[in-house]
């Protein structure tokens, strides 16, 4: 049996998270394949992770990924520094993984607070955001973004189907308010869950 795409991504998400630990940070999965892990299973030729990690670290960290990974340094110290996006390529399969510093906001906070290890495969696990958390970031996103992606409203109520018996519904109250989405939220369920 061949490889999906899925796997593809999660054997990459494996050699990266390896890769931060190396080097001494902490990290998450978050955006498309947090999502797929916990809610509808799709492709993606993209990767999240919000790590922390020294900005002087940053060397030890390309040198961790290897030459199959295509690393700009002095952009990743910026992601780094200023909580904002530097992406990294995975050169034998172009596969885009986009490394998001920690912005140290409250709800940063709160998502570093409440990753869990999920097994991805026998004997190997990832650090990924909560469920919860994966629900308001795509909202946000999808806010922030006019409200026309498909697939960030497809991924938010797969998550809410998915774990529909076992959120945290204060919590996602709570946060939605903080964040400007409670009415996204209130829809989202409305149509995930009728």
């Amino acid at each position: 049996m061949s490889a999906t795409p899925h796997d593809d991504a999660i054997s990459v998400a494996l050699r990266v998270a390896a890769a931060v630990e190396a080097a001494g940070g902490t990290y998450f999965v978050g955006g498309s394949l947090a999502s797929s892990l916990d809610g509808e299973p799709r492709s993606t030729n993209e990767i999240d992770f919000v790590i922390d990690l020294p900005v002087g670290r940053v060397a030890a960290l390309a040198a961790a990924l290897g030459p199959d990974f295509e690393v700009d340094e002095a952009m990743l110290r910026d992601a780094l520094l200023h909580g904002t996006c530097a992406s990294v390529f995975y050169l034998p399969w172009v596969l885009k993984v986009d490394f998001f510093g920690n912005a140290h906001g409250d709800f940063d906070e709160s998502e570093f607070s409440r990753r869990r290890r999920v097994e991805v495969r026998s004997g190997a696990s990832l650090y990924v955001k909560s469920p919860e958390d994966t629900v308001l970031r795509k909202l946000a996103w999808y806010q922030a973004g006019g409200e026309v992606s498909e697939r960030q409203w497809r991924d938010v109520q797969g998550v809410l189907r998915a774990h529909a018996d076992d959120l945290d519904q204060s919590y996602l109250d709570a946060w939605s308010r903080r964040l400007g989405v409670e009415d996204l939220l209130a829809k989202a369920r409305r149509e995930a869950l009728g």
